[in-house]
């Protein structure tokens, strides 16, 4: 039996001249600009084109290039390693990435090339929206579809609760907070991307499923009298986005004498928004508000137990014979949510 697993993320340029065109395919997408097509294409281009140079200064600051494609590449490899070997099943783990290569359609023909019994995708987004795991799983079956790669197909929703998940968060975070100096003064600030409140309020679980995380993680550090939030980063445009905002909580902890420690509880792999946005833009806020100690926890990359997760996932979504493997670890989401939101996003 051979398995294709299609792990999916958001990608990113790999040089400079790859920054606008990366940025329209953001834009272009109608789970991001929710406009009809002849509207969203002019408007991805004019978007794309004034953000451009500001984010070819940020990626400056990595070297020209995002490093999500290999640090994925790196998740996918050790996934494919942990499945291999206990029986006779074999497991290939492709990448897939939303706005940048190797896109859905190159991906596809990968797989279709290698011939699987069956295909497995899985999302490195542990909490659902319409707006990342939603649109990538779309823009897969649409590709497939049209290559004739016909394979069955199971699709994992999200894990926001897994045990091994929130026990690699909990392991980084504690190790961070064992190397505080004044752990009495500490507040953990557990950072999101945002999303439009209208997004929200749509339906979208995502603003849910983070703050699940947030109390599965804390709940795994044992007994303590932890001082913890959720904020949320990443803010563009003039709609109201959901919060409160990263930004008004490090101001909020400066003012409070606090220290922070800064945990990405929402992206699996390190890219602009942590080694930039946290590591360097937030870090020169919280020097501006008076902060003495400001702390980022690693996201979760390559880390044992988080492949462990995702072994389990792929596996337990195999073996229900299920098409959608729904909201692993999230106790309550069928009763937020009428429906299982992947499958009507996808109808």
């Amino acid at each position: 039996m051979r398995t294709a697993v299609v792990l999916f993320n958001l990608g990113g340029p790999d040089c400079p001249e790859a920054v606008q065109p990366f940025l329209f395919n953001l834009f272009y997408d109608p789970a991001i600009i929710r406009l009809p097509g002849f509207l969203r294409w002019p408007l991805g281009q004019i978007i794309s084109r004034r953000r451009a140079p500001v984010a070819q200064k940020i990626y400056a600051e990595l070297g020209g290039r995002s490093p999500i494609g290999e640090l994925t590449e790196q998740q996918a490899q050790a996934l494919e390693k942990r499945l291999n070997g206990k029986d006779e099943r074999q497991y290939r783990c492709f990448v897939a990435m939303r706005y940048w290569h190797p896109r859905a359609a190159q991906t596809a023909e990968t797989v279709k090339a290698y011939g699987p019994d069956r295909v497995l995708l899985l999302p490195l987004y542990p909490q659902f929206s319409t707006t990342t795991t939603a649109s990538s799983l779309k823009e897969w079956y649409q590709e497939a579809a049209k290559l004739g790669l016909d394979s069955p197909t199971y699709s994992v929703c999200c894990y926001p609760g897994h045990a091994l998940f929130v026990k690699a968060h909990a392991d980084l975070l504690r190790k961070t907070l064992d190397q505080s100096e004044k752990p009495s003064n500490v507040r953990v600030l557990f950072s999101a991307h945002g999303l439009p409140k209208r997004v929200v309020e749509a339906g979208d679980p995502y603003q849910s499923q983070v703050e699940w995380t947030c109390e599965q993680v804390v709940k795994a550090l044992g007994p303590s009298d932890l001082d913890w939030k959720v904020s949320y980063q990443s803010r563009v445009g003039p709609l109201d986005w959901i919060g409160p905002s990263t930004e008004a909580c490090i101001m909020e902890a400066g003012a409070e004498g606090k220290d922070l420690v800064i945990v990405p509880i929402a992206f699996v792999s390190e890219h602009s928004e942590t080694l930039v946005e946290l590591d360097i833009e937030y870090k020169e806020l919280a020097d501006q508000a008076g902060i003495s100690s400001y702390t980022r926890v690693p996201a979760l990359g390559t880390h044992d137990d988080f492949v462990g997760a995702l072994a389990e996932i792929v596996e337990a979504t195999l073996e229900s014979n299920s098409e959608t493997q729904k909201a692993a670890g999230f106790e309550g989401c069928a009763d937020i949510h009428r429906q299982c939101p992947l499958l009507t996003s996808l109808a």
